[in-house]
């Protein structure tokens, strides 16, 4: 059977990066590394947080359609490498992407099975502190960003779950409970699989 693609959004500073490192350490979730033109942040390292990549590099990706969605924010490009997707879906493995609602709405058009999951700050209020707190943003960058949160949280209705980012621990807790739920859920393509493999097992045991 194929992995489940999984995509996690939210605003800034919710904590996205944090509660999906935390899973990928506690269950066999991979975190798909994005691409990006942004400054490497302290202590991030390429290949394993992003994939820094030049304007140049992210064009050239671009014209050769090996993307499968990409978008610019802040005035930095973002994106999520198609081969690299399609590997870990087909070898079974479960595979999350952290991603901006931008993204999950086209990753939604060509994985329709995806599953979207929307991770929510506690209040604007504590939002606006977590920012405050990392001391890289100007007020005007804050109040940028506040405001970008609120017009994201308005696209939850499009996500078929949230998850309330208060305690990171409880957070990832609620995430493995969606990923456990998705494995047992029936369509017709695992329906069929379940059939067959009974069927196999019963003329097996009866010769």
């Amino acid at each position: 059977m194929e992995g489940l693609l999984l995509v996690v959004s939210g605003p800034s500073a919710t904590g996205k990066g944090t509660v999906c490192r935390q899973l990928v350490n506690e269950t066999d979730v991979e975190l798909s590394v994005s691409a990006t033109t942004r400054e490497p942040r302290p202590g991030e390292v390429d290949g394993v947080d992003y994939f820094f990549m030049t304007e140049e590099e992210f064009v050239k990706t671009i014209e050769e359609d090996g993307f499968i969605e990409h978008v610019e924010n802040f005035g930095r490009r973002y994106g999520t490498p198609l081969s690299y997707v399609k590997s870990k879906i087909s070898s079974g493995r479960d595979i999350i992407l952290e991603i901006d609602v931008q993204g999950a709405a086209i990753i939604k058009e060509k994985f329709p099975e995806c599953i979207l999951i929307f991770l929510l700050p506690p209040s604007i209020e504590e939002l606006g502190a977590r920012i405050r707190r990392r001391g890289t943003e100007t007020k005007e960058k804050i109040a940028q960003r506040l405001s970008k949160a609120q017009q994201e949280i308005e696209c939850i209705v499009n996500y078929d779950y949230y998850i309330v980012n208060n305690e990171v621990e409880q957070a990832v807790e609620d995430m493995k409970s969606i990923i456990k739920a998705e494995h047992h859920k029936l369509c017709k393509n695992v329906s069929d699989q379940i059939i067959n493999s009974f069927k196999e097992e019963k003329t097996d045991a009866l010769s």
